[in-house]
């Protein structure tokens, strides 16, 4: 069987604490972990089976689930109904003849193998027997405390380059070490305590696979069909791929006659052809992610649906094409059946609000109607859904990241006034699959790959391609750079900022401060001394923000610093009303409080920003307030800190309530999008000068939390 082994999580009960494993392995799996071992070694039969049930459950076709050393669990808990990929042994437990006899040729058979001896073994084995092997340790470990001598990176290497099958490291790898183990040859690394010990484990998995992925450029397949005129479908696909960093395979599934005016002819290959392409290219190289756009009917459909099937590709992304732009359905009822059948497959769907009113078999009526129809899909198939509202009246154009229960993340922006939209659904789905296999989460990859769109639409009218709907400009903003020229993106920008900030939000999410906030343990008075600063922090911030209208260079970004600065003073400090009291000697209209030495130097640091007058600088720094804050919040509201964050009875409730604030949560997107367009137009050394504001307010920010 193939399967993405690239960050392979081994299970450990005491590691996971309170915690537990089944809720340590779904968060670490949203994260981008692929493979997960359940290694319980002191468990019963019984307790095995149970725990295989609840992790099939967790991880719902998402990732790799394999059993260590417990076949028979392995047996009965597919019996009743897990999705169990197969087995790990060791050296001295039950043989993997044996294992490959009782679960069949499509499990996954997993052997350490420590030693050159090891390795003999298994070619000796006939072909198919085991289908990679795990090589270790490459670090010492408490975690196995009876563990050969630890190879290293070099002896790792050598073992790897003689296995007759893919390689995993095991045995005390952190994330330092990712990079020059998959450079050594590893088809994977298994983590175990970075990831069940984690404060975060969503959060570390992501770090882990953005080493994972870093300075490697994402393997894309598109199985579409083909536009000749080069706007939509396989052609578009493989644009964006490019244009946002990967490189673009193809399957075509029909041959159109058309051009910006309109489709003429459809000729549709044999699922036999469709398939032997499939094959051919999975053969020879290793798919990251996967993009789905037109199938032509029911039978194309369930060769896609079998081949996923058989391949389990890490990432699926599908655009169900059903409606054509003059509003005719194009598919038959089979073939929509077929499709639906198909999306339980898929890890995120991208229909336009007539392809949502197909899926969601009912009309939508409006934008909060059509983020109630995507929660319904998600929730009949199991993939997110992005509700896309390009369809809708008025000058925004929001966007909802929807799982099975409500919006994950939303998104808007002013509607970009252009006919030239041919292939705008192809070219997104093609960026959110390429995105995601760069390693970021999907709220990020959404974000990204709109900044992305949004600029490709701008600057689509420069093509002066057709007479009809022209297509976007999928390179516009490598060509606007000068095509060689080094300055990064808006969304490079972003993953990178967002990446130099790891350790800080680490450090944040360890404090003292924040896991009593969060669990209702923090003292009143601890808690009325921080609002009293934060009431003072925020009335200067407020002048800042004034600041940064004052200097901004487009009508859009001076109203919206000018709305963050009234709602600075307006909203935020209307709540640090209701908590602040004479009791301490604080009022919010008074700010009687003296500031620490904390706020001084944050609010110093931020007025040194505005007084340079370079608005690039200033607005970098007023960012970490936004961005930070808003991260945060949404993990607290989600039960990163644990369920009870989100208890009505917790007595910070409507304080906390106040992070995960959708609204705020706007306005960070806005601001992330304002900070990294000014990064990416600015010469290298404002962009340092901008790095350097942002990352010093990042560390005052957690200092802020720690007063």
């Amino acid at each position: 069987m193939s399967a993405d082994l690239s960050l392979y999580l081994v299970t450990d009960t005491a590691l996971c604490g309170a915690r537990g494993v089944v809720r340590t392995v779904r968060e670490a799996v949203d994260g981008g972990v692929t493979t997960v071992q359940l290694r319980e070694k002191h468990t019963t039969e019984a307790e095995t089976v149970d725990l295989l049930l609840a992790l099939s459950q967790a991880i719902d076709g998402r990732a790799t689930l394999v059993v260590n050393d417990r076949i028979d669990a392995a047996v009965e808990a597919r019996r009743r109904g897990a999705r169990v990929d197969g087995v790990h042994l060791g050296q001295s437990d039950a043989s993997v003849e044996r294992a490959r006899a009782l679960l069949g040729g499509d499990a996954l058979i997993g052997l350490t193998a420590n030693t050159p001896e090891h390795l003999d073994a298994v070619r000796a084995l006939p072909p198919g027997t085991v289908d990679y092997v795990g090589i270790g340790v490459i670090r010492p470990t408490a975690t196995k405390p009876d563990h050969p001598p630890a190879l290293g990176i070099d002896g790792f290497a050598a073992l790897a380059a003689s296995a007759p099958v893919p390689a995993v490291a095991i045995g005390g790898v952190g994330i330092d070490h990712v990079v020059a183990l998959r450079d050594a040859g590893a088809a994977g690394i298994a983590v175990v305590s970075a990831l069940c010990s984690a404060v975060d484990p969503r959060a570390e998995a992501g770090a882990f696979r953005r080493a994972w992925l870093s300075r490697r450029i994402p393997r894309v397949l598109s199985i579409a069909g083909s536009d000749p005129s080069g706007g939509a479908g396989i052609q578009a696909d493989l644009k964006s791929i490019a244009a946002n960093g990967g490189y673009g395979m193809a399957a075509i599934t029909a041959l159109t006659v058309q051009n910006t005016q309109g489709v003429l002819d459809v000729h549709v290959p044999s699922s036999a052809f469709l398939r032997a392409q499939l094959d051919a290219v999975a053969a020879d190289i290793a798919i990251d992610a996967v993009k789905i756009g037109m199938l032509a009917d029911a039978e194309i459909v369930r060769e896609v649906e079998s081949w996923l099937e058989a391949q389990r590709p890490a990432t699926v992304v599908l655009d169900p094409v059903m409606i054509s732009t003059s509003g005719h359905r194009l598919l038959d009822a089979a073939a929509e059946a077929a499709l639906l059948d198909l999306a339980t497959r898929a890890d995120l769907l991208t229909p336009n609000l007539p392809e949502l009113e197909v899926l969601a078999g009912r009309p939508v009526a409006d934008w909060a109607d059509a983020r109630e129809a995507a929660r319904e899909v998600a929730a009949r198939t199991g993939a997110m859904v992005l509700a896309k509202g390009g369809h809708l009246d008025g000058d925004e154009t929001p966007d909802a990241l929807v799982g099975p229960h409500g919006v994950i993340a939303e998104f808007s922006g002013p509607r970009i006034v252009t006919t030239s939209t041919h292939g705008t659904g192809c070219s997104l789905s093609s960026a959110l699959a390429t995105a995601r296999a760069g390693g970021l989460d999907w709220p990020q990859a959404v974000g990204r790959s709109r900044d992305w769109l949004r600029e490709s639409l701008r600057a689509a009218p420069s093509l002066d391609v057709g007479r009809g709907n022209g297509p976007v400009n999928h390179f516009a903003g490598l060509w606007e750079r000068g095509g060689t020229e080094t300055r990064p993106t808006a969304a490079q920008v972003r993953e990178e900022w967002w990446q130099s900030t790891q350790e800080v939000r680490r450090a944040i999410d360890a404090l003292p401060f924040i896991r009593a906030l969060a669990d209702g343990t923090l003292p009143r008075e601890r808690f009325l001394e921080y609002l009293a600063q934060d009431a003072l922090y925020l009335r200067e911030y407020a002048r800042v923000l004034a600041e940064a209208a004052r200097l901004a260079p487009t009508a859009e970004e001076q109203s919206f610093w000018a709305r963050s600065a009234h709602g600075s003073i307006a909203g935020e400090l209307e709540l640090h009303a209701s908590w602040l009291s004479p009791e301490v000697g604080v009022s919010a209209d008074t700010f009687a409080a003296e500031p620490s030495a904390v706020t001084t130097a944050y609010l110093d640091h931020l007025r040194a920003a505005a007084f340079s007058g370079d608005y690039s600088v200033l607005i970098a720094a007023i960012l970490p307030c936004f961005w930070l804050y808003t991260d945060l919040g949404v993990r607290l509201q989600t039960g990163d800190f644990g369920a009870y964050a989100t208890d009505p009875e917790h007595p910070y409730a409507s304080w906390l309530a106040t992070y995960g604030d959708p609204a705020f949560a706007d306005a960070t997107r806005q601001a992330i999008a304002h900070v990294t367009a000014a990064a990416a137009n600015a010469d290298e050394g404002r962009r340092r000068r901008m790095l350097r504001a942002f990352l010093a307010a990042c560390e005052h920010e957690a200092a802020f939390f720690d007063l």
